[in-house]
């Protein structure tokens, strides 16, 4: 029998903006499945926060790159809960050197494009096949919400870590894609676009981001929180944003915003 409440899976999901964004969900009345690649007991403590925001928890280990483990995930979510209603692509990685263009290697290409756009778009069809299907079935009232994290990075042009920057870039497509092809089954397809937010992953550029704040970077003075992402996804996963299948959030305080 499917799970009453409805479920959203959150690629990423122990840490940083992917435990924002999970926390958010629980408080929000979803259950909610956790994937990484870490250990379970790694993630142990994410996963009692978002529990404890009212939640039953799964965490699935498994690598959004590889084909065989996206496949394994979402045979253990049926299993474990009987329906899907929300994907939320958040899993990524930066690279592991911020090498110049001129400098850049094909290994760092490949293994950015594999995890941060290969992955999360066949993940995305995957979903989508079962969703379809719990359409047929659940008639047109059933509606699924599909988000994916994307960065300022999409359209902010960083010379030094250009992989990066083209996943990104391929996931804002993806999204638009998406959202044009999964409309006539009732699935929204949303990207929400990040700025600079206070993760591990931005731990090693704290001092050089605090120095641009100050200077103006974004119009509101400060970091952006996971938080601060996970109240934009629950608000899109609550379906509270209608008529806008394949629209971009900017969550970056106004850093993208032209000025003169």
């Amino acid at each position: 029998m499917a799970n009453e409440k409805k479920v959203a899976l959150v690629t990423g999901g122990s840490r940083g903006i992917g435990l924002g964004i999970a926390t958010e969900l629980a408080r929000s009345g979803f259950d909610v499945v956790i994937d990484d690649v870490h250990e379970p007991a790694a993630v142990a403590e994410a996963v009692a926060a978002v529990e404890s925001a009212g939640a039953k928890a799964m965490y699935v280990r498994a690598d959004v790159a590889d084909p065989a483990a996206r496949a394994a995930m979402l045979q253990q979510i049926e299993q474990g809960f009987g329906r899907l209603d929300v994907l939320v692509n958040n899993a990524g990685v930066a690279p592991r050197v911020r090498a110049d263009l001129l400098d850049a290697t094909e290994e760092s290409f490949d293994r950015l494009i594999s995890i941060n756009l290969k992955g999360p778009y066949f993940l995305t069809q995957a979903v989508a096949r079962w969703m379809v299907r719990q359409r047929q079935q659940g008639g047109p009232g059933w509606r699924g919400c599909i988000i994916n994290l994307s960065s300022v990075s999409a359209t902010v042009a960083s010379v030094n870590r250009g992989d990066y920057c083209i996943s990104k870039a391929g996931i804002a497509m993806a999204s638009q894609l998406w959202a044009a092809r999964l409309a006539e089954f009732g699935i929204d397809v949303y990207e929400i676009r990040p700025g600079i937010i206070a993760t591990d992953m931005t731990a090693g550029v704290k001092e050089k981001y605090d120095r641009l704040i100050a200077e103006g970077l974004t119009i509101e003075k400060r970091w952006g929180t996971p938080q601060d992402v996970g109240r934009a996804a629950a608000m899109l996963a609550r379906g509270e944003l209608p008529y806008a299948t394949g629209q971009v959030l900017h969550i970056d305080g106004g850093m993208t915003v032209r000025r003169l």
